[in-house]
């Protein structure tokens, strides 16, 4: 016998020895250890056997049987000759890797909490009194108490006094929410895990645990039963009275105010009518018709001039608009206009001055507008309901719009003038995109019936394949059969962004107005005929204009551009001039921008329908010196270049930070050895109907990714995050990094027959 050997059945014979006097978890890894050292010193497994049942026979003794708990030793010292005689290689490097990782971190312990304060959840340790012994960075960051000021008995330092108590610890496994006071004064909701676990060393009953903040969910979920016991109330209601007298109550209530005060004005010359919940200061004590002081009459005449959906902060100390707003550091109370035509006003008076925080303000923006739109039903209940179904037939646009476009319809005369005006937006199955905007004669319910068959019988000509000059022939066969449909006026078009070019036909309506880059729109007054069903034409003419980068198209009724005392080509002139003016500015900004421009002092005196179009921009090209000090204009070109091929702002966003990464990395790291001025960073963008991709490039040398890289080099991570695709490659001289996102479909909400209000996209 070898003495390698020999030393070795010496050593298992005593550490079989130790396990039998006393059999624990470390004994037992006593003996793994042994099985590894069998390995490395090449222990023949029969060696082992034999003498592990040699010993076992020469040491049995009938009165205590070490049979069993030795062959539990054998098998944890033959674990690992197991791994390696069945080829297990993959779980043993796993091991190992962990093993090594440990290692790293100077020992279990270490690993251990390393992983803890790796966690982005909080995370505790209670014994079984529910004394907190052990906490990470995130606890410490969630609650104000950490590490240092351990241990944290019963009763917790940040729980409340009034709130609900902690459920019994004892149970195996908890969910559950609740209140706790952070350190620096403010309420916060956490939701909370814990596990009931058993330490082996000495059977101690523990728990273990991690808290989320869900501050944020929690008061969504109180907004949203705030707002659902305000409409509840006031659901029953059919009469202003009726909105107010239950509506008022409950707003109080809710938002904690003293009183809620509301004043309707009937028309512009009466004096108001005031709807009171709670107490005030009145000039009159008659409660059937209360009349309000000096003060509180100013703050609602101002409120109601408002614009619709907004809300004041009246400061303390002072009158609303002196000091006022949402950043004054403690306030009165609130007023904000009620509705949406500048008839009514709502002021709230607190119990006492107080800091109004962002979450006060969307709970009070979600109520009010709640109340706002119970009294608008209320006014309009009878006309709402003979209308609804008529609007629903008739005045549906596009539920989903392809990217780039913004479309828009506004009424004359809300909240139920009804003219029709229509717009609607088709994708085709051949990549080409059908716009068809339309002015039927008339308006009022039976110009909305027309135009709802018009929009219909258009809309299945364009998916049947039908050019514009086809489509308007077919459609005055349609109109000569509809009652009331006699010199409707249509502009047809087909866009073909990839061709860049679009196709159009015109009977009778305003011409489309198309605006290069830079340039100020022209009228594309091609393919012009008579309004449908007019004359018998057997062939209605058709024009072709191009589409160059960046371009925007603009279809529009005569309700924009028609207007009392002004000359038709003027307005015309100002449409061209705000398209000139707005190439870096989204569809929806630039329809925004067209209908402030031309609105008349009065408003609108007919209806209007808009569709805007943006034709995807040229490249763009970037080639910059590797210095920092570049970043920022390289951020404002490629932000202007988004905007200009209608990316949303959220979207371009994301896509400028993850092109600055990209940029900043290149100027960090691709150089850093050879320092030569002339090192550049270049940065290529393009864009289809569908998606946009950036490409960064350098000429520099690749910096692999660090193991650990600390607290930075979390760069590529955040591009994936930001982008839907990334690509990286390094194989050739220098890195490419290629990003890229898919450009969202626009929703377009169904318009609202109860409210009267501009249908922005």
């Amino acid at each position: 016998m070898s003495d390698v050997l020999a030393a070795f059945l010496d050593a298992y014979a005593n550490a079989l020895r130790r396990h039998l006097d006393s059999p624990t978890h470390a004994s037992l890894a006593e003996g793994y250890e042994l099985g590894r050292r069998a390995l490395v010193e090449d222990i023949s497994l029969l060696d082992l056997t034999e003498h592990h049942f040699r010993f076992v026979a020469a040491n049995d003794d009938p009165e205590r049987p070490i049979a069993e708990p030795a062959l539990e030793f054998l098998l944890q010292t033959l674990a690992a000759l197991d791994i390696a005689t069945r080829g297990y290689l993959g779980g043993l490097r796993r091991y190992e890797q962990q093993r090594s990782r440990a290692d790293d971190l100077a020992g279990r312990d270490a690993f251990r909490t390393a992983l803890v304060e790796s966690l982005q959840d909080g995370f505790f340790v209670a014994d079984s009194r529910g004394t907190i012994i052990e906490v990470n960075t995130a606890f410490g960051a969630l609650t104000g108490y950490g590490a240092a000021g351990l241990p944290y008995p019963l009763p917790h330092p940040w729980s409340l006094p009034t709130g609900p108590r902690y459920p019994d610890l004892g149970t195996v496994a908890q969910r559950f929410v609740i209140p706790v006071r952070h350190r620096d004064g403010r309420d916060v909701w956490l939701a909370v895990s814990t596990s009931s676990l058993i330490k082996p060393e000495n059977n101690e009953q523990i728990f273990v645990g991690t808290i989320r903040d869900v501050t944020a969910e929690h008061d969504a979920q109180a907004r949203d039963q705030a707002a659902s016991r305000l409409a509840t109330a006031v659901g029953a209601a059919t009469s202003v009275v009726e909105v107010l007298a239950v509506g008022l109550d409950e707003l109080r209530r809710t938002v904690g105010a003293e009183s809620a005060v509301v004043s309707v004005w009937p028309n512009r010359n009466a004096r108001p009518e005031v709807y009171v919940s709670g107490a005030v200061e009145r000039n009159s004590q008659n409660i059937e018709a209360p009349t309000l002081d000096e003060r509180a009459t100013s703050l609602l005449e101002r409120a109601r001039r408002r614009p619709p959906r907004s809300l004041f902060a009246i400061p303390e100390g002072g009158p609303e608009g002196q000091g006022g707003g949402k950043d004054a550091e403690s306030s009165e109370g609130i007023v904000a206009p009620l509705g949406e035509v500048g008839d009514a006003a709502l002021w709230l008076r607190f119990a006492a001055p107080r800091a109004i925080t962002a979450a006060d303000w969307t709970l009070f923006s979600l109520l009010i507008g709640h109340l706002s739109l119970a009294v608008q039903r209320a006014r309009n209940f009878d006309q709402a309901r003979s209308t609804s179904l008529t609007l629903q037939r008739a005045m549906l646009g596009p539920i989903e719009l392809p990217p780039r476009f913004s479309v828009h319809y506004e009424p004359a005369l809300p909240p139920l003038e009804i003219g029709g005006d229509w717009y609607d937006v088709v994708p085709l199955n051949d990549g080409t995109i059908g716009v068809v905007v339309g002015d039927c004669v008339g308006r009022g319910l039976s110009a909305a019936v027309v135009m709802g068959q018009l929009r219909t019988a258009a809309r299945a000509l364009l998916l049947r394949g039908a050019g514009p000059a086809q489509l308007l022939t077919e459609l005055d066969a349609v109109a000569a059969r509809i009652p009331g449909a006699m010199c409707t006026t249509v502009c047809a078009a087909v866009l073909d962004p990839e061709r860049g070019l679009v196709r159009y036909s015109s009977a009778g309506h305003m011409p489309p107005i198309l605006a290069d880059v830079g340039a100020p729109g022209r009228l594309l007054e091609g393919g012009r005929a008579v309004p449908l069903a007019t004359f018998d034409t057997p062939r209605r003419p058709e024009a072709t204009t191009a589409l160059t980068p960046g371009s925007t198209l603009v279809l529009f009724t005569d309700g924009l551009v028609e207007h009392r005392g002004v000359d038709i080509d003027e307005s015309f002139a100002k449409i061209s001039a705000v398209l000139a003016d707005t190439p870096g500015k989204l569809p929806r900004e630039v329809a925004d921008a067209v209908l402030s421009r031309l609105r008349p002092a009065a408003g609108y005196d007919d209806d209007v329908a808009m569709v805007v179009y943006r034709q995807p921009p040229a490249s763009l090209h970037l080639d910059v010196p590797a210095h920092p000090d570049q970043l920022a204009a390289l951020r404002r070109k490629l932000k202007a270049w988004l905007a200009a091929a209608a990316v949303p702002h959220d979207l371009a966003s994301d896509l400028v930070a993850a092109a600055n990464e990209a940029c900043s990395n290149s100027i960090e790291h691709a150089y850093l050895s050879n320092g030569a001025a002339a090192n550049q960073v270049t940065l290529s963008a393009e864009c289809d109907t569908e998606r946009v991709t950036i490409l960064v490039s350098d000429t520099g040398v690749w910096k692999p990714r660090s193991a650990d890289p600390g607290n930075r080099g979390r760069g590529i991570d955040m591009m994936r995050a930001l982008t839907e695709e990334l690509e990286i490659d390094h194989t050739e001289p220098g890195t490419r990094v290629r990003m890229s996102v898919t450009l969202p479909a626009i929703k377009s909400p169904v318009a609202n027959p109860l409210r009267g209000t501009n249908r922005q996209i």
